[in-house]
């Protein structure tokens, strides 16, 4: 469930999901955002053991890395849902990544859009 959860949130940048899994990979893709800093051979191969999806390893290094190569850290936030799940009732969260691109920002969830 984490890797694809990671994959997920490097590929679309923003993910719907509860609060006690935005919490648990929060911490793994801060480490992952901070390996993309240094481009190199070894580091992708690290990227690569932990997700498991090239498209995923691509896009850190070539997008993410650089985007935040002057970030100390603190790459991604996660925001409280107002509306819990239907079926379990569990809180809602947004896991995304604190810098966006533009076309990334233009395009917000009608769900987000409403609840702000």
């Amino acid at each position: 469930m984490r890797r694809n959860m990671m994959a997920s949130l490097i590929e679309h940048e923003r993910i719907v999901t509860t609060v006690q899994k935005a919490k648990a990979v929060k911490p793994y893709i801060e480490k992952l955002v901070t390996l993309a800093g240094e481009v190199n051979t070894h580091n992708r191969r690290r990227a690569f053991a932990a997700l498991r999806n090239t498209d995923a390893v691509d896009k850190l290094f070539d997008v993410l890395g650089p985007r935040f190569k002057e970030r100390p850290g603190g790459y991604c936030r996660v925001l409280k849902l107002s509306r819990r799940r239907l079926g379990d009732n569990g809180e809602r969260a947004i896991l995304e990544f604190v810098e966006r691109t533009v076309s990334e920002e233009d395009s917000l969830p009608a769900e987000t859009a409403a609840s702000e």
